[in-house]
């Protein structure tokens, strides 16, 4: 507890004891008793009259402290002193309970996203130095101990050791690094001392990203936030309208049409019941408040959804569409044949691994592997890419051709299909076929239960897509249960597709589209939810996506369309349990039926309910 709410507590208190004490003492003098009384409703509620002044003088009237006020003002002034007291107070203990919660759950959130270093270990003149990290540059080598966060992006120059990305993932398995790894911001080193020559500016590191996205998060609103922000906006005033309607109609109509003699205290007591009553405070505060515990209970687990219109977007989510390398399987793919015709294989796998040598691609990096020497690019000469096909190159002032298939047709050269499954490398030297080389990549192990999951959440289907030869990507869809595949597309061809698939699905339903979120960024923009997969430390993914999966795991989607659910089903329960208690109060209040006391609990009773539910949403580790 802060210490603005410690003083708002001690004053909850005294107000209290003044009350009872009030109750306690008989006070005749009507005019005594008014003044005693004021000291207790001062005390709480200085700050809630001082609050709707300033709303009246820079003309933003109609909010819960000017209702708050008038309710209680007129209370007192109708002589109920103890009532007028009580509703502030109780009001008070409202507020109380939803700062204290409404910090309680920015603190978790805090706390699971503690990843934000304090300083960065410099070595000079043999003696280490804490700098803040916005004042390394970069290229700098730091130091960090065990124990300590990774305060920069870099690359180890020395040492080895285990980082945990607990904060980052939601997993706390190990990840060993050594010199010539890569490093991310935010992963705490658990053994050995690391020398890290730092490779981004501490703002543009993984971990400033990620906090930035976090903390921006509640920029971009669900509808349904949007919806609560347009009614208090029409309600407030509407329900002010109201009072005074029921404050000055009722008697008018008795005097003027009934001759009856008007009971203006009566009707202007409902008249304040009914303002109490309609205080929007419990909307206004739990449905931002869901929101923000949901995607807060997301980040824990390694999810990080972008703001509250992708959590309501996810949580209708009817159709995933995935890609397949490094989403579905390993990414990580290894020469397991090399069929040749008249060359030697090892020269086959020589000149494929220097034409591929200027590619990222995990193709290319199998080949530079399974040749297993030091890639002299100097050899390589003429590199032309052609999107879909493949390399042509010079290497030696040899002409080689390294793709797939269509390569093979374009150049004329005509090539041998191979027999096994597995991607399929052609290899063509001097313009002749000379052999062709097999690939294998494997489905992550947790790829079929995470397909089986997705339908369990009520995903009605899933989709492949993948630039791989047919019977590969069909292999892989049959062993996994994918409903449908696409295979041997272009990245434009994925955009066409998804495209496609968005035409055929309901109006209310989304479209997800799962990528590594390095190759995948127009799809994932074309999607109605982008969530890119294993993205520590990847820009593209952090930029282009909707979501982000902080670890290569796709069980993490179907947890992420249940966090966000559950965080739905909150909201409308509040929606609902807020405004149909209010309603049935408005209409008793307005009847007379209910007094001040069922007010208070329209008020604040409810908004302690609704926050409560709210903070529900944090809480994800059984979904």
């Amino acid at each position: 507890m802060n210490k603005k709410q410690k003083k708002v507590l001690i004053r909850i208190i005294v107000a209290f004891v003044l009350i009872i004490l009030l109750r306690i003492l008989p006070v005749e003098d009507g005019y005594l008793k008014l003044g005693l009384y004021l000291i207790p409703y001062l005390v709480i509620g200085y700050d809630i009259l001082l609050k709707a002044w300033k709303g009246i003088l820079n003309r933003q009237v109609f909010d819960e402290n000017f209702l708050m006020a008038v309710a209680t003002v007129g209370a007192i002034v109708l002589g109920d002193y103890s009532e007028g007291v009580a509703v502030m107070l109780f009001y008070q203990i409202g507020e109380l309970f939803q700062s204290y919660a409404v910090g309680k759950s920015r603190r978790n959130i805090s706390d699971l996203m503690d990843i934000r270093p304090d300083y960065a270990n410099i070595e000079k003149d043999g003696k280490i130095e804490k700098v803040d990290p916005d004042e390394v540059e970069v290229g700098t080598v730091i130091l960090v101990q065990p124990g300590e966060k990774i305060p920069i992006d870099g690359v180890v120059v020395e040492g080895t050791s285990t980082l945990n990305t607990s904060a980052l993932t939601g997993e706390s398995l190990p990840r060993k690094v050594e010199a010539g790894n890569e490093v991310i911001s935010g992963c705490i080193n658990e053994s050995g001392v690391l020398r890290i020559q730092t490779s981004r500016e501490f703002g543009e590191s993984t971990a400033s990203q990620i906090l930035d996205m976090v903390e921006n998060a509640s920029s971009k609103k669900s509808k349904s936030e949007n919806f609560i922000t347009k009614f208090a906006r029409v309600y407030t005033p509407a329900v002010c309208y109201g009072a005074i309607a029921l404050a000055v109609l009722p008697p008018l109509f008795s005097m003027l049409f009934l001759h009856i003699s008007p009971e203006w205290g009566q009707w202007i007591y409902r008249a304040l019941t009914f303002l109490v009553i309609s205080c929007p405070c419990a909307l206004v505060v739990s449905i931002p408040l869901s929101f923000f515990a949901g995607i807060g209970g997301a980040s824990k687990e390694g999810v990080l959804i972008k703001g509250s219109n992708y959590l309501e977007a996810l949580a209708q989510t009817k159709y995933v569409v995935f890609d397949k390398t490094g989403t579905l399987t390993e990414g990580v793919f290894e020469v397991t044949g090399i069929h040749h015709n008249t060359q030697e294989k090892d020269l086959i796998v020589e000149y494929a691994a220097l034409a591929e040598s200027f590619s990222t691609h995990p193709i290319s990096k199998s080949l530079q592997k399974a040749y297993g020497k030091v890639i002299d690019k100097s050899r390589v000469t003429d590199v032309e890419e052609i999107s879909g096909n493949g390399v042509k190159a010079k290497v030696d002032g040899v002409e080689v051709a390294v793709g797939n298939s269509k390569l093979m047709v374009k150049m004329g050269i005509p090539y041998e299909d191979c027999h096994h499954v597995g991607t399929v490398v052609h290899v063509a030297i001097k313009g002749a076929y000379a052999g062709h080389i097999l690939i294998s990549d494997r489905p992550k192990a947790t790829a079929k239960e995470a397909v089986a999951k997705l339908k369990k959440a009520g995903v009605v289907k899933t989709v492949m897509l993948t630039g791989d030869l047919k019977k590969v990507a069909d292999q892989v869809a049959k062993e996994l249960q994918v409903d449908e595949v696409y295979s041997e597309l272009l990245p434009g061809d994925k955009v066409t597709k998804v495209e496609e698939l968005l035409a055929q699905k309901g109006e209310k339903d989304k479209l997800a589209f799962v990528g590594d979120g390095i190759n995948d960024a127009p799809v994932l923009s074309r999607a109605d939810i982008g969530i890119a997969m294993g993205a520590l430390g990847s820009d593209a993914a952090i930029e282009a996506a909707d979501i982000v999966l902080m670890d290569d795991d796709p069980l993490k989607i179907s947890k992420a369309i249940r966090i966000a659910r559950k965080c739905i089903r909150i909201v409308y329960q509040n929606i609902y349990f807020a405004i149909g208690i209010k309603l049935i109060c408005l209409v008793l209040g307005a009847v007379g039926i209910a007094n001040m006391w069922l007010a208070i609990f329209a008020d604040v009773g409810v908004m302690i309910i609704a926050v409560l539910n709210a903070i529900r949403a944090l809480f994800t580790k059984k979904l």
